[in-house]
């Protein structure tokens, strides 16, 4: 038989988890008695509906449908008293998030396409008499592991998005990391001329999934083999700084011009110079994603012909 201590540490403990599940909810939600007397609302809704105050009645236009907003009540029952949750889409939410999956589907629809086309073109020459067989199902070979990157790289960001489990629990090393990826990447680095280091801080750590810190580095190091340009030199880094631990990868290569800095970590966004690449175009919209979701901000600096320097500052 539970104790009536242990029974009371167990209902403050449901009533923590349950606070920091509303709290932390990426929904517009709040809890209402039955007097529509805000008890609880998350972070999203306090920072998004204007007149939302713990402990006054919710406005009621907002638990209007005409008003702009999707309402979907869940009540419930605790203590005797009858409660429950609301969740509100604020204005807009649904149109525009039609908007941005619309725009997503047409540039994968884009992206695959000129792989297909490069593809079936071979296909066609292949059956031609005359014709180097053995070369031509080789480039074919690229063009299908092209496709295989492309979708890959859509299904990781879109587990991302929704809800893919960033941080850990522990910390894991950054330099063995860094270490046993560009050893990994050497012979890539060495066909596109470019070099690959790696240095910084023996101690440096993050809260992040082993898998999820490969990804990232794994991202900024491929950036730079694709685009740095031959000659280049690509170094991989982590420091602390201010309590806060930056990894960064830096190269000299031909860098970007200022006008695309900006739009490097958009989905699909290549610079002029770049637009043939055989990149998916979804590397650095990866790494804004998962440095992101680890609470931590990402951003670039350089210049046409000085290199490119890629920052990840995740809180200590």
């Amino acid at each position: 038989m539970v104790s009536r201590p242990a029974r009371e540490v167990e209902l403050r403990l449901d009533a923590e988890r349950g606070r920091v599940l509303v709290e932390e909810s990426r929904e517009i939600v709040v809890v209402l008695d039955e007097r529509d007397v805000v008890l609880a609302a998350s972070r999203r809704a306090r920072e998004s509906l204007e007149g939302l105050r713990e402990g006054r009645p919710l406005p009621r236009a907002l638990l209007e449908p005409a008003g702009g907003a999707g309402v979907l009540e869940v009540p419930y029952e605790v203590g005797g008293r009858r409660e429950r949750l609301v969740y509100l889409g604020a204005a807009g939410d649904h149109s525009a998030y039609e908007e941005l999956r619309s725009g997503f589907t047409a540039a994968v629809s884009h992206e695959l396409r000129t792989p297909l086309a490069r593809l079936l073109a071979l296909l066609e020459t292949a059956t031609l008499p005359g014709e180097d067989v053995a070369e031509l199902v080789e480039r074919a070979r690229a063009e299908v592991g092209q496709i295989r990157e492309l979708i890959d790289d859509v299904l990781f960001l879109s587990e991302l998005e929704t809800g893919r489990a960033v941080v850990a629990l522990s910390s894991t090393p950054v330099l063995p990391v860094l270490r046993e990826l560009a050893a990994e990447l050497e012979e890539s680095a060495a066909r596109a001329g470019v070099t690959l280091r790696v240095e910084g801080d023996e101690d440096a750590a993050l809260a992040l999934r082993p898998r999820m810190l490969r990804v990232v580095a794994q991202n900024l190091a491929e950036n730079a083999i694709r685009y740095a340009g031959p000659g280049a030199t690509c170094v991989l880094s982590v420091a602390r700084d201010d309590g806060a631990t930056v990894l960064t990868a830096r190269d000299d290569g031909v860098g970007v011009s200022e006008r695309d800095l900006p739009r490097l970590f958009e989905r699909f966004y290549r610079a002029d110079r770049v637009r043939r690449s055989r990149g998916t175009g979804l590397g650095l919209a990866i790494v804004k994603h998962v440095v992101g979701a680890a609470g931590g901000t990402v951003d670039a600096a350089g210049a046409r012909g000085s290199g490119l320097t890629v920052r990840c500052v995740f809180p200590g």
